[in-house]
C-alpha cells in the first residue's frame, strides 16, 4: 500500500508542503478504502513528522510509535472501531491547548470523520478554523458528502483516487504473495474498482467465488427466472462489487465476440461461461450493458433499492438483446 500511496498526488502535495514548511493547519483526506484509511492517515502523519523515510534510529522510533498510535505528539481519534463522539470533540479541543512534548508541532488524526454526526462536527469548527500554534489536523473520510460545508471550508482537501487494476493487483501480490493466482487477484481487483481494502475483503472471505457464480447467474438467466436470481442477491454485502463483476463479464464477452484473438486480455479467460454470454448476446446488447451497469452502480451509491435497480438493468439489457 505504501508504494501506491507515494505515487499519489495527495501524498506528493503534502510531502512538498512539509519540505517547504508551508503545511496547512487542517487537511481533509478523502480515500474510499475504509479498511486501509487509518493506515493511510498514519503514513501521512509520518510525512508531517519527517519520519516516512527513516534515516536514523530516532526517525525509526517515531515512525514505529505512530504505527502503534503511541507517539505523544500524534493523537488518534476515535478509538478503533468507534465513531467520533461529542466527548471526543471536547477532548480534542482540550488536548489542542497543551504544548507538544517532543516536537514543535502536534498532529490530531481523526479517522472516519464522515461518520461523525452534525453536532460532533460543529463542535470542532472553531478549533479547525483557528487552531493553537503548531497544531495540525488530519481528517480522514471515505466520502465527502456527509462532511459539513463549514468543515470543508476550513480544511484543505487531499483526495486519493481509485488505483487502476494492475496497480491494485501488484499491491495484492505484495500482501499475499503466492496465496492466490494472478487471475483471481485481477478479478477481485477489477470487481473492487481499484479499492485495495474491498479486494482484500473479497479475497479473504472467499467471496470472489460466490460473487462470480451470482454474476454469471444474472447474466445467463432467462427472463422468467430473473426475479429468482435477483432475490438471491438482494441482501448481498457486496452489491457494488457484484455490479462491477457483471460489467466485467459483459466486457469480456464483448471482447470475445468482437475479436476472438483477444482471449488473453480477458479477466475471466479461464471461465468457459464467458463464451456462453458472448453467444447469447448481440454486440449492441453487450455494448449497452457497459453503460447500463455504470448507471446502476451510480444509482446504488445513492441508496436506491438494489433489487429493483439490478432487475431493471438486466431486463433492459435483455430487451436490447431482442432487438437484432
Amino acid at each position: 500500500m505504501q508504494t501506491l500511496l507515494e505515487k499519489t498526488k495527495a501524498y506528493q502535495i503534502l510531502k512538498t508542503e512539509c519540505e517547504e514548511q508551508s503545511c496547512s493547519h487542517a487537511y481533509l483526506l478523502l480515500f474510499e478504502d475504509s479498511r486501509n484509511l487509518r493506515f493511510v492517515l498514519k503514513s501521512f502523519a509520518k510525512v508531517i513528522f519527517n519520519c516516512d523515510k527513516p534515516i536514523d534510529s530516532e526517525a525509526a522510533r517515531k515512525a514505529k510509535l505512530i504505527d502503534e498510535e503511541n507517539f505523544t505528539d500524534c493523537l488518534f481519534y476515535p478509538s478503533a472501531e468507534k465513531k467520533l463522539s461529542v466527548d471526543d470533540a471536547e477532548s480534542i479541543k482540550e488536548e489542542s491547548l497543551l504544548s507538544p512534548v517532543e516536537e514543535n508541532k502536534k498532529v490530531f488524526i481523526i479517522s472516519d470523520f464522515a461518520e461523525a454526526n452534525t453536532q460532533t462536527q460543529n463542535k470542532l469548527l472553531k478549533v479547525l478554523e483557528e487552531p493553537p500554534e503548531g497544531v495540525i489536523f488530519l481528517l480522514g473520510a471515505t466520502s465527502v458528502f456527509p462532511v459539513l460545508s463549514t468543515v470543508l471550508s476550513r480544511t484543505k482537501k487531499l483526495e486519493i483516487l481509485s488505483f487502476d487494476v494492475q496497480e491494485t493487483v501488484a499491491c495484492l501480490r505484495r500482501i499475499y504473495g503466492d496465496q492466490f493466482d494472478k487471475e483471481t487477484l485481477s478479478l477481485c481487483a477489477a470487481a473492487a474498482g481499484g479499492n485495495v481494502g474491498e479486494a482484500q475483503s473479497i479475497l479473504e472471505g472467499g467471496f470472489y467465488t460466490l460473487l462470480t457464480e451470482q454474476a454469471f447467474a444474472l447474466a445467463l438467466t432467462s427472463s422468467d427466472k430473473l426475479p429468482y436470481h435477483v432475490k438471491a442477491v438482494a441482501e448481498s454485502k457486496y452489491k457494488k462489487q457484484l455490479v462491477s463483476l457483471l460489467r466485467l463479464i459483459y466486457r469480456d464477452a464483448l471482447l470475445l465476440k468482437s475479436n476472438p484473438s483477444q482471449k488473453n486480455n480477458l479477466y475471466l479467460k479461464s471461465d468457459s461461461r464467458i463464451q456462453e454470454v458472448a453467444n447469447q448476446y448481440t454486440l449492441s446488447a453487450l455494448l449497452y450493458a457497459q453503460e447500463a451497469l455504470t448507471d446502476t452502480e451510480k444509482q446504488i451509491t445513492f441508496n436506491t433499492v438494489f433489487s429493483q435497480c439490478i432487475e431493471l438493468c438486466i431486463s433492459n439489457i435483455r430487451m436490447k438483446n431482442k432487438r437484432k
